[in-house]
């Protein structure tokens, strides 16, 4: 039993040599120092082994927070940006509404110009509708019978006539351009007085292009002379501007020369018209009966 004993204390015995040796060499590393800065060996081998793990820890910490930073700067600026757009939509909204507003006001100027020139009240209006149809040429103002609109009365702009009011509502009514197909009116090529250029014009059915007719073969008529209404047709009163000649395809002495006239209105633009509160004078009544039947009438009684 004792010898069992003593060989495994032999077999324990170089075990306990390299522990007591390991112990030893733990002790003097932890004890030693370095010459240069006194730093104990243990502590510098420590921090060396920390900074080979937390270097790349660090950096991929560093990558992620960078990538995150980026991401919401990405999304910061693309939130700017939509500010920006955002604004930039406003400013130009407002400068069209601004631009909008002063047309809108200059033309709201000519009307009072022309008001203020006209010798015949002049209702302001606005177009609120225009016939869809190509057959028809008629647009829907905001002025109607409660306001003093009735039927024929004349419609212009500042450039010149625009139509006649063919139906009427309380609240709105129809004016017929003067382009419509079915139109007519009085005119005279030049000013009224000086000329003897009579005849009549009618729409073609053709944006702002009017034909006039039974103006004399023999009467010499230019391009580029104003038209105007003569007042001769019961409907318009005299001297209002119709447009200007175009084109002439010249007649004779026998054939009257066919001319084509541009409207002085824009009327394909025009947002706000003038209807002019006017009523032709009434046309004097003529006895409809013959001389010569009164006579015999009285001599079989």
């Amino acid at each position: 039993m004792a010898e069992r004993s003593q060989k495994e204390v032999w077999q324990l015995t170089p075990w306990l040599m390299i522990a007591l040796l390991l112990g030893n060499f733990i002790l003097m590393a932890f004890d030693a120092k370095e010459i240069n800065s006194g730093q104990r060996i243990i502590r510098v081998w420590t921090q060396v082994a920390a900074d080979f793990v937390q270097s790349p820890v660090t950096t991929v910490s560093s990558v992620v927070s960078n990538y995150f930073r980026s991401i919401a700067s990405l999304r910061s600026a693309q939130t700017e940006n939509d500010l920006l757009k955002q604004r930039v939509q406003e400013l130009e909204l407002e400068i069209k509404q601004t631009e909008e507003l002063t047309a809108e006001n200059q033309r709201l100027k000519s009307l009072l110009n022309l008001k203020e020139q006209s010798q015949f009240k002049v209702l302001p209006a606005k177009i609120i509708g225009r016939d869809p149809s190509i057959w028809f040429d008629s647009s829907i103002i905001n002025r109607g019978s409660l306001d003093g609109i009735k039927l024929n009365m004349p419609v212009v702009t500042d450039g010149g006539l625009v139509g006649r009011v063919t139906a009427v509502s309380p609240l709105t009514a129809q004016v017929d351009l003067i382009t419509r197909d079915k139109s007519g009116l009085g005119a005279v090529i030049g000013e009224i007085g000086t000329s003897n250029a009579l005849g009549v014009v009618t729409g073609t059915g053709t944006k702002e292009l009017l034909e006039m007719r039974y103006v004399p073969g023999s009467i010499e008529v230019q391009s580029g002379t104003p038209v105007y209404t003569t007042g001769q047709d019961g409907i318009y009163p005299k001297g209002l501007k119709v447009g200007e000649i175009v084109e002439v395809r010249s007649g004779s002495a026998t054939v009257t020369h066919q001319i084509f006239i541009r409207a002085s209105a824009q009327l394909n633009s025009m947002q706000e018209v003038g209807v002019l509160i006017y009523e032709p004078p009434p046309r004097p009544e003529f006895d409809q009966k013959l001389p010569n039947a009164v006579k015999d009438e009285k001599k079989k009684q």
